[in-house]
């Protein structure tokens, strides 16, 4: 049976202190950011507004919040400290929700949102607007006189996209369903102005996902419309070939200019994917596969693989080194699949089931014999190491089919070609 969640209502969170896992104060809570959805679906909470000590506000994606507890919210520990700036498909739950006339679906009865409840999805870091607490009849918090209800999200009305949503908004709200690859597809086809619009509407993380499915002059025109503080966040939350690919394409000053801006540690990544020839397996490579200690165990691996931000390929299998476990990684001991961790107990050492025979490959090697390698052995992925014999990276099969096909073939829309792919 799915275990459900609890219900937060947001006025409970206004002012509450946010931690990291160490227990030291990041900030206080001052708002919640959500977004309008359209097809008859509640509203998304991205995020939260968070007043760090210098009384900056900065944003807290809700990706980035593991626990909403008793008089406190517990975070990563990573947060960017660009200060918030809403965008036009962004509202503000205490600011814009509360206080607000609406009516009731069912009998058209006027009533005032006086408190907003959230829930996060069952298996899923995915937070939603469940419910309104309401009072009927005209005035705000500070009437009291009218009965007062929870109603379900989808019992009022006055508050959807379908309403009051225009341009980039209703086009960010109707593209939320799609994978990247086919946002990326409509973009592409949108006017340069158009495409800007949506490109600034989007959240970080969901730009990242497109940019990465874009042709490289789309992937630099948007870029370079952004605001160069929020340039270098999309950068960073790109894989780092990704990112490393399109930087590439940059004019040196502009390349520079943007790495000083991000993270020195997601900047030091790039730089290092950057030194390598691009068609190689240094070029190829992400820096961010499954690494796990020898002392894991087969739990912390399916633990780990199972994160729904790692592409299919990457989780494909894990890799054992020596700390330290970041990429360059301490001695590089060798790959455990997928499929052997599901055929062993939870409390198995990965270091006992490592498949050495896997021989992993120098960051020169050229990417023709990456390709064979990968046919050959019939690989998902692939190890890169230095001569130390630490793990550098891995080069996963869809950044090697990347670099075989036409320049052109992300321009292909696939969604026109359903009878080609079903074999008609």
């Amino acid at each position: 049976m799915t275990p459900v969640t609890p219900r937060v209502f947001v006025s409970h969170l206004s002012g509450v202190p946010v931690f990291d896992p160490n227990g030291d104060q990041v900030g206080r809570v001052r708002d919640l950011v959500a977004m309008l959805r359209v097809g008859g679906r509640p509203p998304r909470l991205l995020g939260m507004v968070v007043e760090v000590v210098s009384r900056r506000r900065i944003f807290l994606p809700m990706t980035r919040v593991t626990g909403v507890e008793s008089g406190q919210v517990i975070t990563t520990g990573v947060v960017n400290m660009r200060r918030f700036e809403q965008r036009p498909t962004e509202r503000l739950v205490l600011g814009e929700f509360l206080d607000r006339r609406v009516r009731l679906v069912e009998t058209d009865e006027e009533v005032t949102i006086l408190d907003v409840a959230i829930q996060q999805l069952p298996a899923r870091r995915d937070w939603e607007i469940d419910k309104y607490f309401v009072r009927k009849g005209r005035g705000g918090a500070l009437r009291r006189k009218g009965e007062t209800l929870t109603v379900e999200w989808s019992a009022v009305k006055g508050f959807s996209l379908e309403e009051h949503g225009q341009g980039a908004e209703s086009l960010v709200a109707t593209f939320e369903r799609l994978r990247p690859a086919d946002v990326a597809n409509a973009l592409h086809h949108l006017t340069p102005k158009r495409r800007a619009e949506v490109a600034a509407a989007l959240d970080d993380d969901r730009l990242a996902d497109v940019l990465e499915e874009l042709p490289e002059d789309d992937q630099v025109e948007i870029i370079g419309k952004l605001q160069e503080e929020r340039a270098a966040d999309v950068l960073e939350a790109m894989d780092p070939d990704d990112a490393a690919d399109l930087l590439s394409e940059l004019p040196e000053e502009d390349k520079e200019r943007l790495l000083t801006l991000m993270r020195p540690g997601d900047a030091a990544d790039v730089r290092r994917l950057m030194s390598y020839e691009e068609r190689t397996a240094g070029g190829l490579m992400t820096t961010e596969p499954v690494i796990l200690r020898p002392d894991a165990t087969v739990a912390d691996a399916l633990a780990r693989v199972r994160q729904s931000d790692l592409s299919p390929a990457l989780a494909a299998q894990v890799y054992v080194c020596r700390s330290p476990d970041e990429t360059p990684t301490g001695k590089y001991l060798g790959t455990v699949h997928f499929q052997r961790l599901l055929r062993d107990p939870p409390f198995t050492l990965v270091s006992s089931l490592l498949d050495s025979d896997l021989v992993p490959l120098p960051p020169d090697t050229p990417l023709s014999v990456v390709t064979s390698y990968l046919a050959a052995y019939n690989l998902v992925s692939v190890p890169v190491v230095d001569e130390s014999g630490s793990l550098l990276g891995a080069v996963t099969v869809d950044d090697v089919l990347d670099h075989l096909l036409p320049d052109d073939w992300r321009e292909t829309d696939f969604h026109g070609q359903e009878g080609v792919l079903r074999g008609r």
